[in-house]
């Protein structure tokens, strides 16, 4: 009888009641993908033992982790504070095949009693991004919430949508405090219908440290996209560029630990540049060199060594460093950025903000862009830059009556694709190179009013405050223009016909 009691006892329950299996987490690290070696048994969490310990266990620590490759196996002493010295060590002898889903899957012994906290094991694994964003807002901790599933973007419907989990958007996207569930609609451009909406009621606790480990429900049928959730998060300001002429050059500091220090030299190139001038919002990386000058450098803390980004990082902590405080530089390393300033766009001499000439800001200077190879998906960026809808066509008699530029000609043989968040990121030639005169200016109309503000340009005069109210704009004379079909060209003619080469561009 006893026999059958604990047979049955036994099936009920399950192994993971009466043993736990282990579980695993780096801490005290610059992020979770990265720190000293704790794996938890019975409730309890313990240090592993550094005996055996080698790259391929820490392969098995980061898929456990859902982190990305493995790359180092740091003494887990490096990570403070230290173990405390009542807590247990649990394992030793780690033996992965590299291949293992979790830690607990292989060799290992539980015996330990040859080992003490300083032989504790680390790992570092790469940062894998968020499955997480906020798109269309003023910065990348506010806007409408997108999840990310087999390598597609959906929105959030926001039937059951509360600040418990913004409060986990803003920790997974190292934003800071959340202060708000807007509506997802709020932000322009909307979401294309065509875009899918991949999960509903997100039930957070607030303390999750990924959205995907909340609960939430896929089968979504009765959601649309005016129901798209939203979430606003404070910005940490995490990385800056002080001492030089503007916010987007100067020396580099990132704060840690709630204190700033400067970034060494060593290993530093273009790429790392790059991911710091997208994290400022400012336009692409010229420059990076040593600081040079006394006045320029900085004192105290040098917090990062040996930075290695690949460029298309969007955030620098996702770019592997040395571990911080841990180098050997003096400040007559430290790093210099320059960026250019953020690039912007707007439509002049229109009735609207929403049509007129093209013009962009370079050097802090406003010009026109030639219409060599524009067409469709050019003006499909612009309109949605500017959240100003989708573009519309105008006959060429009418984009006639607008009054040339009288100054730069920045840019030329643009060529998008359509999907880009600005025109920036679209091939051109570079800045003032081209072979036009301001007789081919862009123009563009597009169907909606921006709900945005800019100051008077400094050039021309033209004050650029765009309507709050969203509506259709109106061709020079007063006529109505239509809504653009897929087969027609905005501009209402036939495009030049473009070189091989630059056919291949776009």
């Amino acid at each position: 009888m006893a026999l059958f009691f604990f047979l049955i006892f036994g099936f009920c329950t399950g192994p993971g009641l009466l043993e736990s299996s282990p579980k695993v987490r780096l801490v005290r690290g610059p992020h979770h993908c990265e720190g000293r070696v704790e794996v938890e048994r019975n409730g309890e969490w313990g240090t592993v033992c550094d005996d055996g310990w080698n790259m391929k266990d820490v392969e098995v620590v980061c898929r456990e982790l859902g982190c990305g490759a493995a790359k180092g196996t740091p003494s887990g002493n490096l990570y403070k504070p230290l173990a405390d010295e009542k807590q247990k060590i649990f394992i030793q002898e780690v033996n992965c095949s590299g291949t293992e889903d979790k830690l607990s899957k292989c060799d290992l012994l539980e015996d330990v009693y040859d080992c003490s906290h300083s032989e504790d094991a680390g790992a570092i694994c790469e940062k894998s991004p968020p499955k997480v964003r906020l798109v269309g807002g003023p910065h990348h901790c506010e806007g409408r919430v997108e999840v990310e599933r087999n390598g597609e973007w959906g929105t959030v419907c926001d039937d059951g949508w509360n600040m418990n989990d913004v409060e986990v958007v803003c920790r997974e996207l190292g934003c800071g405090a959340a202060k708000g569930t807007p509506s997802g609609n709020l932000y322009k451009p909307l979401a294309d219908e065509k875009q899918k909406i991949f999960i509903r009621e997100v039930n957070c606790n607030g303390m999750e440290d990924e959205l995907i480990k909340c609960g939430w429900l896929e089968d979504v049928y009765d959601c649309s996209h005016s129901e798209d959730a939203g979430a606003i998060c404070e910005i940490p300001e995490t990385v800056r560029l002080v001492g030089g002429p503007g916010r987007c050059k100067g020396r580099l500091e990132v704060k840690h630990q709630e204190q700033w220090g400067t970034v060494c030299k060593t290993g530093w190139n273009l790429s790392a540049a790059k991911v710091v001038c997208r994290q400022l919002g400012c336009g692409k990386a010229t420059l990076i060199k040593r600081c040079c000058n006394k006045d320029t450098q900085g004192q105290g803390l040098i917090w990062l060594s040996n930075v290695s980004c690949s460029g298309r990082e969007g955030y620098l902590q996702y770019c592997l460093s040395g571990l911080e405080g841990s180098n050997n530089c003096t400040h007559d390393e430290d790093t210099w950025v320059e960026c250019e300033d953020p690039f912007k766009l707007r439509l002049v001499n229109g009735d609207t903000s929403c049509s007129g000439r093209l013009e962009v800001l370079h050097k802090g200077i406003w010009g026109s862009v030639c219409d060599d190879g524009w067409g469709t998906k050019e003006e499909q960026v612009v309109c949605q830059q500017l959240g100003c809808g989708k573009p519309i066509f105008v006959p060429a008699k009418a984009r006639r009556k607008f009054v040339p530029g009288d100054g730069r000609i920045w840019l030329d043989d643009v060529h998008c694709k359509g999907q880009e968040q600005s025109l920036e990121q679209c091939q051109h030639r570079s800045w003032g190179y081209h072979d036009c005169n301001h007789k081919e200016d862009v123009v563009v109309f597009c169907l909606g009013m921006a709900e945005r503000s800019y100051p008077v340009s400094k050039v021309s005069g033209v004050r650029e405050e765009l309507p709050s109210v969203r509506g259709q704009g109106r061709l020079p004379g007063g006529d109505t223009p239509h809504p653009r079909g897929d087969t027609l060209h905005p501009r209402g003619d036939t495009p030049r016909p473009r070189s091989g080469a630059e056919a291949e561009k776009s």
